[in-house]
């Protein structure tokens, strides 16, 4: 395996290890507040208990975040130097910001960690608020530079490779960044709810018995799902608004997305199905007749271009389709779930507080994960489908990559230790849990909160 191929294997397991736990850390954090917010609006300690446990939670995953984020940022100078090249002297700004906003998050988590008994209802909310502020602000910063690599602006490259005319602000609002940024930000945020609602889900089938801990757990649900719905309609929303931002700035990623190799009004969208590079053509697929034209440009004879438009060289590798269509599929998947559970929790209100669909709780169960699958998909097509570019029409992945021999052995060695570390946190996650069950948390209210019956 050559370099740029291991490097790319390298890098791209790092950022996929970092990506769950950073995105957990996003959403779980919005998740933190607005419990908070509830416990002040129903004035209900249930929610003030929920918030606590879950920042039990985002605290451990925050330690790994740390560490597996410094990997990546060093990988980039190790693995991509003729990349950080360039970098260094165009989009080092959102890197530089990002500290600030990762400082924010971790100040405002150690006091709400080890000040929380002390603090006010609303001094609690605020802490939390800048939890989940430092913790998306983060993610939108670093979202600024992978924006950039996609639409890159800001700067001039002369032939003999020197950067010239740099405009930090320009290459730091490029076209494609507040899209990509809302993107991301709202697909994290749905994350983070429907691992809630995995937990709550399984807790919930397995507490049945025990009136005053199910009662909880379907109070996780409700609220979990309710988010779970909103983000994943704004989920589904941004990302037709990133299929126009393709066809305007990226159309070879938007042709090799949907198989489409010649340029055409009325343009079908092909769901599902495999990209056969031989025949060029989309095998097993469902044709939806002029959609993909209407997702570029709201109009049924928008003219998208086909790959045939563009030097073969350049056509990003057909299974970014199959990226792609895995990606919607599981959006569209997650808001049907959602408003699903929504129905039986509303058709149950007036019920004992503890009836739902055993069939339906084992399914929401699976949600968390499947979110996350969707997420790595999602940064996936977004990285395979700027090949053959690492900065898109500018400098090309073999470029920016390391000449160095020993790539292999450090993925093996880092693949190992990340392998590790996920097993760690599962047990320290496990084993907290269990030494601190709910039972005790719920004994130890400031003041026992009256069980609804509804």
């Amino acid at each position: 395996m050559d370099n740029v191929t291991l490097s790319r294997a390298f890098f791209g397991t790092s950022l996929a290890f970092h990506i769950i736990f950073a995105t957990l850390g996003v959403g779980l954090s919005l998740m933190v507040f607005l419990s908070e917010v509830m416990h002040i609006w129903k004035k209900d300690n249930d929610y003030n208990l929920m918030a606590k446990r879950w920042t039990k939670a985002v605290a451990i995953l925050l330690g790994v975040a740390i560490p597996s984020g410094t990997i990546v940022g060093v990988q980039l100078s190790l693995l991509w130097p003729g990349f950080m090249k360039i970098v260094g002297e165009v989009i080092s700004v959102p890197f530089q910001i990002e500290i600030y906003a990762f400082f924010l998050e971790a100040l405002a988590l150690s006091i709400y960690v080890y000040a929380a008994d002390r603090l006010r209802p609303w001094m609690r909310v605020l802490a939390s608020f800048l939890v989940a502020f430092g913790a998306s602000a983060s993610a939108i910063l670093i979202t600024s530079a992978n924006t950039w690599m996609n639409t890159p602006r800001g700067f001039d490259l002369t032939l003999d490779g020197k950067v010239t005319h740099v405009d930090p602000w320009a290459a730091f609002f490029n076209p494609s960044f507040a899209m990509t940024a809302y993107h991301v930000t709202v697909s994290a945020l749905m994350t983070g709810a429907f691992f809630v609602t995995t937990v709550a889900a399984y807790k919930y089938l397995r507490a049945r018995k025990n009136v005053r801990e199910a009662v909880i757990h379907r109070k996780a649900l409700t609220l979990s799902l309710a988010v779970g719905f909103i983000m994943s309609l704004l989920t589904a929303l941004s990302g037709h608004g990133s299929a126009q931002n393709l066809h305007q700035f990226n159309p070879e990623k938007l042709a090799a997305a949907e198989g489409l190799y010649k340029t055409q009004r009325y343009a079908p969208l092909s769901i599902g199905g495999i990209v056969n590079p031989e025949t060029e053509e989309v095998e097993y697929g469902i044709e939806v007749p002029y959609m993909l034209s209407f997702l570029a440009d709201n109009r049924f004879d928008t003219e998208v271009k086909g790959l045939y438009d563009f030097p073969k060289n350049t056509w990003p590798p057909a299974y970014v389709h199959i990226l792609f269509n895995l990606m919607v599929g599981i959006g569209t998947l997650l808001l049907l779930l959602a408003l699903i559970g929504i129905y039986y929790l509303y058709r149950f209100r007036n019920e004992d507080g503890l009836k739902m669909p055993k069939w339906l709780l084992n399914i929401l169960v699976f949600s968390g994960p499947l979110s996350m699958l969707g997420i790595e998909f999602g940064w996936i097509f977004s990285c395979s489908g700027r090949q053959p570019w690492t900065i898109y029409g500018f400098q090309e992945t073999f470029e920016a990559a390391t000449k160095a021999a020993g790539v292999g052995p450090l993925f093996v060695l880092f693949g190992t230790v990340y392998l590790f570390l996920a097993v760690i946190v599962l047990i320290v996650l496990n084993v907290y849990f269990k030494k601190h069950p709910l039972a005790d948390d719920i004994v130890n209210q400031p003041k026992a909160a009256k069980i609804p019956t509804a």
